[in-house]
C-alpha cells in the first residue's frame, strides 16, 4: 500500500487531468475521423494504417516490416497484405538481389485510393492541430506548480 504522503506526490494537478482528458479526447476524435474515411472507402483502420506504412516509407516494405510497424504477429500481417492484393491496392513484387525478400507496394488504384485519404487526414490534422499543440505545451515546458 502507498503512504498518504507518497501518493500526494503522485497525485496530477486537476488541470493535468482536465488536459490529458482533452488530448485523448482530441486524439479519439482523429482516429474515429480517419475510421469513417477508411470504412467510406471500403478499408478498415487496420488496412489503412498497413497502406499508411507502405507509403510512409521511402525503402522497401516488406511483411515483416509490416508486421513490426503494426504491433501484429506476422501471420496476421501476411493475411493483411493478402487482402490488400486481393483489393487490387497493394502487390508483392520480389526485392531485385535477394529472392528471398518481397516488397509490398502500391498499384496504381491503391495509391489513388490511399492519396485521397491522407489528403482529408492531413486537413483533418490541420484542423486539430493548434488544439494539439496547446495540450502536449502543456506537460513540454518546464515543471512548474499547475
Amino acid at each position: 500500500m502507498v503512504s498518504r504522503g507518497k501518493a500526494r506526490g503522485l497525485d496530477l494537478s486537476t488541470a493535468e487531468y482536465e488536459t490529458i482528458a482533452a488530448f485523448r479526447y482530441v486524439l479519439r476524435r482523429f482516429i474515429a475521423t480517419t475510421d469513417h474515411n477508411a470504412s467510406s472507402a471500403g478499408l478498415t483502420q487496420q488496412q489503412y494504417q498497413a497502406l499508411l506504412v507502405i507509403r510512409a516509407d521511402p525503402g522497401i516494405v516488406t511483411v515483416g516490416d509490416l508486421a513490426e510497424r503494426l504491433l501484429v504477429k506476422h501471420h496476421s500481417a501476411v493475411g493483411l497484405a493478402d487482402r490488400l492484393v486481393r483489393q487490387r491496392l497493394i502487390r508483392r513484387d520480389r526485392v531485385p538481389g535477394d529472392r528471398r525478400r518481397v516488397a509490398l507496394r502500391f498499384t496504381a488504384h491503391g495509391l489513388r485510393v490511399f492519396s485521397r485519404l491522407a489528403s482529408v487526414q492531413r486537413e483533418e490534422l490541420r484542423r486539430i492541430g493548434p488544439d494539439l499543440g496547446r495540450l502536449v505545451a502543456f506537460f513540454a515546458g518546464p515543471t512548474r506548480a499547475r
